[in-house]
């Protein structure tokens, strides 16, 4: 009976490792991560040529909680703020999209990644970010809803 309760500990923090909810001091600000280009494949796959003032990458997974909680704040921000803000999801744990984890060297998921017209990264968030805070951040950066003019 011990082992069993051992093996279920450990799964449950298996689990909660790697596929975090937070959405506190887990976050990286700008010029820790710099070597992203507009060329990079991860921007240019899914981009139109509406240039936007931010691309906000959000990394995870369908089959992760937290991930699933954060698909109604990427349409929101996506309905709200395009075309200044390109909302680009992938799914990480599928094998064609795999290769987006290892490019933007995340450490759990969802994380979300901010890159600016200049194709710099200028700040990332590890684990659930609520809509109020996503749309706090994207003010301090200047970015107006869309339908403010």
């Amino acid at each position: 009976m011990r082992r069993l309760e051992q093996a279920f500990l450990l799964a449950g923090a298996l689990a909660t490792l790697s596929c975090a909810n937070t959405s506190g001091p887990n976050r990286r600000s700008a010029g820790q991560v710099d070597r992203f280009e507009r060329k990079d494949t991860a921007i240019v796959e899914g981009v139109s040529n509406d240039n936007p003032q931010i691309y906000f990458i959000e990394l995870g997974s369908m089959n992760c909680i937290p991930c699933r909680q954060m698909q109604p704040v990427m349409k929101s921000i996506e309905a709200k703020y395009s075309p200044r803000v390109k909302v680009i999801f992938y799914d990480v744990w599928t094998p064609e999209q795999s290769k987006y984890a290892r490019l933007y060297n995340i450490r759990v998921i969802p994380t979300q990644v901010f890159i600016n017209e200049s194709g710099k990264e200028i700040f990332r968030h590890e684990g659930f970010f609520p809509q109020k805070d996503l749309e706090e951040f994207l003010a301090k950066l200047g970015v107006k809803p869309a339908q403010s003019k």
